[in-house]
């Protein structure tokens, strides 16, 4: 017999159904409670509200596992390409030598952005963030491909549009990077790999030959592979949602750009480095700060610390820091900023404050390290943050059409005046 939970309301018990996933998390299903008993739920920003069942991600904040279709981000962090990584995401199993050989080639077939986008990015104030040029140029995409409009395509067109959308990103966010500069745009090159193409593409020029350093290639490869996806987070959630009304995917990926954006999502690795220059503008003190950040009655916080989710330690963190040691000894990078972040995270690991509150470094703090020592300025973190999270929202976006789930459309309570009379303008 399953489970039941029991409400009740205004002298009535109802039954509701209890569902238990694969990893043994546990949800009262309230799919009928309206109808059943006139009332809805409250909770402000969904923190204990399931909106859907998925396959794709496991992540279990307390005990700091997170997994992608059942394998540990460690393995895969460790073992697989993102490419790897994008085709689970989204296809549901590892591929072979011969199904990821076709993905890769798929892809590169498909780099090229139509010529006719320079245009775009020529009607844009060098000043734009890259943000919101990304977001445009994403969603621009449907208006090339107009066939991309119809949910009801075969599975091959859907897959084309898949590889196209895994194809055109990085040329777009790397020729937004280039814009922004007044450089000029460095096509890409299909003998490189992914993490290696993109890289050119940001920091190549016509003038020169460029070597891509592989110890960089094999940290973008690491850091994409763990923003690859979270669950149903913020920009997630926007995916689903704006996917359940059919819109295209250039579209709802658009829409899940803009979402990132956001400084209390996607942007806090950017936030990260913004304290370092504060902190190193004001003296370098890095003590001084961390006793503001200690204070209550003091607004300072410190970016990049703690997680809202994992409550003991981001499992992420763990992984990335090894690769930003190895970014920042290879290199040999010099930056006062960076001499400010090694500092911080020595106090965090070893203050009994920080160690009392979990205040441990997260995975924005290493990824802006990470990426400000690879020459990427502070603005485009967050574009980096999408390249990763590309095939997550790809592969929610899939599943939730494949299952045919409804058109999203959360309710309210309503707390405005009740019914009042029109007032004409002379009287009022």
């Amino acid at each position: 017999m399953s489970e039941l939970a029991k409400i009740e309301l205004d002298g009535k018990v109802y039954e509701l159904p209890v569902i238990t996933g694969t990893e043994n998390e546990k949800a009262i299903d309230i799919s009928k409670l309206r109808d059943m008993t006139g009332y809805i739920t409250l909770d402000t920003g969904y923190k204990n509200t399931g909106a859907t069942k998925s396959a794709i991600t496991f992540l279990d904040g307390e005990e700091g596992i997170l997994h992608y279709r059942g394998y540990s981000i460690e393995q895969l962090a460790a073992k697989a390409s993102f490419i790897e990584v994008a085709y689970l995401l989204i296809y549901g199993n590892l591929p072979t030598q011969t199904e990821l050989d076709q993905f890769e080639d798929s892809i590169k077939k498909h780099t090229l952005v139509h010529e006719d986008m320079k245009q775009f990015f020529e009607a844009y104030p060098s000043k734009a963030h890259p943000m919101g040029v990304l977001s445009s140029m994403i969603a621009s995409l449907a208006t090339f491909y107009p066939e991309s409009l119809d949910p009801n395509r075969s599975k091959e067109a859907k897959n084309l549009t898949i590889h196209r959308l895994i194809a055109k990103l990085p040329t777009l966010a790397a020729w937004a990077y280039k814009n922004s500069i007044r450089h000029p745009f460095m096509y890409p090159k299909n003998e490189y790999d992914y993490c290696k193409n993109f890289l050119y593409m940001m920091f190549a020029m016509p003038t020169e030959d460029y070597k891509v350093d592989p110890v960089v290639v094999s940290a973008l490869n690491t850091l994409l592979i763990l923003h690859a996806d979270h669950e149903q987070n913020c920009s997630t959630s926007t995916v689903r949602i704006v996917g359940s009304s059919q819109a295209n995917l250039y579209s709802t990926v658009s829409a899940g750009i803009s979402a990132l954006w956001g400084p209390l999502h996607g942007g806090a690795n950017q936030e990260v480095i913004e304290m370092l220059e504060q902190i190193h503008n004001d003296g370098g003190n890095v003590d001084k700060w961390v006793l503001k950040a200690k204070d209550k009655e003091d607004p300072f916080r410190l970016m990049g610390f703690g997680h809202r989710v994992y409550k003991n330690f981001d499992p992420r963190a763990k992984i990335i820091k090894k690769a930003c040691d190895e970014v920042l000894e290879k290199l040999g990078v010099n930056d006062p900023l960076l001499d400010i972040a090694k500092k911080l995270e020595k106090v965090a690991l070893e203050d009994e404050y920080f160690k009392a509150r979990n205040l441990y470094p997260n995975v924005d703090f290493y990824s802006g390290i990470i990426y400000k020592a690879l020459g990427i300025p502070s603005e485009m973190f967050t574009v980096m943050f999408a390249l990763g999270r590309l095939p997550g929202w790809i592969a929610q976006w899939k599943e939730m059409t494949e299952n045919k789930e409804p058109i999203g459309r959360p309710r309210q309570i309503y707390i405005g005046e009740t019914n009042r009379e029109y007032v004409e303008i002379s009287k009022r």
